[in-house]
């Protein structure tokens, strides 16, 4: 079956209102390839790097699964670092939300283990665990994997790089042997293919290839920002600029439509485009976007598709994308025809996390900037007026505006007066007119 939207998978109700609540649009490409197999019980070696999906891949096949109820755990995920233990606890509970008694639990170290020994006593149906506090705990008998229908290795080639082989074959050793075996990797090394081979039966494979990635002549920057800054910073920026076409990229529908909103109520000439709108609103978006009757798009990755437009100045992630490659497709909408173009990140907290997995895979630096100041936005709108007030000189076409300056001056004020207090308002004034 290919997978085109979430609505080819028939989600049931209560997982597919959590998928619509995060704004997802379509599956990705790891999504598409391993949700049917695993919902159908395959075993199934993914390979896919950090931000490709695989959470969502392997999670809704969980979350779907477990029953909410008993209190050993159903379904085990073992990760190689508290932080991304942490993150896929998160996500998963997202795609619980309204799986009401479904209880997910991540068990690491570093967290006072008597916190996690009073969950478990109450019971778990979903455990996130690294390697040494699971051992810890199974130890302890305060978890029995007797009961558990599925094993998840997330990212199993960093797990193997620090070391825990040992480990994972002695959890692998405690769950019944007609578990459901998941491993995803980025890299399909020798020893994966040696642990697949002993622990997996007949599984699938599935891979994501990635596209050369090439970027040229794009300036890239990304800003530290946080959650409840990023439309202050984004204003700074567009002022400070003065783009003339800015392509800005959230992840969600609903974002889109918050920042749209936001824009506007300050002023800025904005529209969004995702994919709830039908054919002929998003034309009508576009065409508008490319005759400069707006000067700023706000838009999904997926209602992006096909944009082309050569003259856009600047390219925003006000989200850090999900995936290392709808980076590059997004800085790629500057830059175009020979030009030179510009790219800024907004990052917020554990998004940082997803920044260096896109540098690392991309082979790329992207430059840490700091957030203008007030001073620095004035300086450079006063540096604008002048240029445009050299331009219009030039064009000789100000009679009736000089008709009206002289007005002004009367016999009280000189010429440069007025002018300084035409230019102190406009510096002074949010975004000014083109």
């Amino acid at each position: 079956m290919k997978v085109l939207s979430f609505a080819d998978l028939a989600l049931p109700e209560p997982i597919a209102k959590a998928v619509k609540d995060l704004g997802f649009e379509e599956p990705t490409p790891i999504q598409s390839l391993a949700i049917p197999l695993l919902r159908d019980g395959k075993d199934v070696i993914g390979q896919a790097h950090t931000g490709t999906g695989k959470t969502a891949a392997y999670g809704i096949p969980i979350v779907e699964r477990v029953e909410p109820a008993g209190k050993t755990p159903r379904a085990l995920v073992l990760c190689p670092t508290r932080e991304l233990a942490i993150q896929v606890s998160e996500e998963l509970r997202k795609l619980a939300r309204y799986r009401r008694g479904l209880i997910i639990l991540p068990v690491y170290g570093g967290q006072p283990i008597e916190r996690q020994l009073h969950a478990l006593k109450a019971g778990v149906q979903v455990v996130i665990a690294t390697p040494g506090r699971l051992l810890d705990h199974i130890d302890r008998r305060s978890i029995t994997l007797s009961d558990v229908g599925t094993v998840v290795l997330d990212e199993a080639d960093e797990m193997l790089d620090m070391g825990f082989r040992d480990d994972i074959e002695a959890i692998l050793k405690k769950t019944p042997p007609g578990r459901q075996t998941v491993l995803f990797s980025a890299t399909m090394s020798k020893e994966i293919l040696d642990l697949a081979a002993r622990y997996q039966h007949d599984p699938r494979t599935v891979q994501v290839m990635h596209d050369k990635l090439s970027v040229p002549k794009i300036e890239q920057s990304y800003f530290e920002v946080r959650e409840s800054g990023k439309i202050d910073v984004l204003s700074k920026l567009l002022d400070l600029y003065d783009p003339q076409l800015t392509l800005i990229f959230a992840n969600t529908k609903r974002r889109v439509d918050e920042i749209v909103s936001q824009l506007q109520a300050r002023g800025y000439l904005a529209e969004g485009l995702h994919g709830d709108m039908n054919q002929s609103q998003r034309e009508r978006v576009m065409g508008k976007f490319r005759e400069g009757r707006i000067d700023i798009l706000i838009a999904t990755d997926v209602a992006a598709r096909g944009i082309d437009v050569p003259a856009v100045d600047l390219v925003v992630n006000f989200d850090v994308p999900q995936d290392p490659e709808y980076y590059i497709h997004r800085i790629g909408r500057t830059g175009r025809a020979g030009k030179e173009g510009r790219s800024f990140t907004f990052v917020s907290g554990k998004e940082m996390w997803k920044l260096r997995d896109i540098q690392r895979f991309a082979k790329i630096k992207i430059a840490l900037q700091s957030v203008p100041k007030e001073h620095e936005i004035i300086s450079r709108k006063a540096e604008l007026m002048a240029r445009r007030v050299r331009d219009l000189i030039d064009t000789g076409r100000l009679d009736p505006e000089i008709l009206r300056v002289q007005q002004i001056m009367g016999e009280e004020y000189t010429s440069l007066e007025v002018a300084a207090a035409l230019l102190s308002l406009y510096v002074g004034s949010g975004k000014p007119e083109k």
